[in-house]
Parts: C-alpha cells; structure tokens; sequence
C-alpha cells in the first residue's frame, strides 16, 4: 500500500520535511517513490507547498495520506480528509492537565 508521509530533513533543531509518496513498509530515510511537496514549521508563517496534481494523482491510484498529513491538508483546507484522520482520544485535552495535590507546609515550631 502506498502512503503520502512526512520525511523528516534538515540539521540537528532545524527540521524541514519533505512530503513524500512511499511503501508503507519501507523505512522512513528510505528512497521515495516521489517527492509531493514539502513543510518547514520554523518560518513564520509556516511553508506548506504542495504539488495538487501530483497529489491527487497519487490518491487516485491509491495512496492514502498518513493522519498526521492529512490533518495539516485539512488544515489547508481540503475537505476530503477526514477519513484518514485518526482519533487521538487517548491524548490528554490542552489545558485539562490534572493538578497534583499540593501538601501544605508543617506548621513552623518556635526556637528554644
């Protein structure tokens, strides 16, 4: 089966991926069938460029994107992605982290 997947490049604290059509199998730093596009996160604003005739050429021969690629395309604003998308229902809520229980300090006792 086919997947359109990131691949990660770039230096060490710099990343920069690429996106990718690959064997689901094949390793993630393996050669790539084709190169779609391409994300850098460090940029403001964020690149995001993608080929859509490359892209949607690719799914119509049966390439499914990865979920963490087909949210950034839902995102961007294509409508079709739900699907692959998976639930994160394990994941905790931000701003829903539980607070541990603070102990009160012990009461100070006078010197002698």
């Amino acid at each position: 089966m086919l997947k359109i997947r990131l691949q990660r490049i770039g230096r060490k604290g710099r990343p920069v991926y690429r996106i990718v059509v690959t064997e689901h199998t094949s390793a993630v730093k393996a050669a790539a069938i084709d190169l779609v596009g391409r994300y850098d996160t460090l940029v403001t604003p964020k690149v995001f460029e993608i080929d859509e005739k490359k892209l949607a050429d690719w799914m119509k021969k049966g390439a499914k994107p990865s979920s963490t690629v087909a949210r950034i395309l839902k995102g961007k604003g294509r409508k079709d992605m739900d699907q692959y998308i998976d639930s994160m229902h394990d994941r905790k809520k931000k701003g829903a982290e539980e607070a541990a229980p603070v102990a009160a300090p012990a009461p100070a006792t006078p010197a002698a």
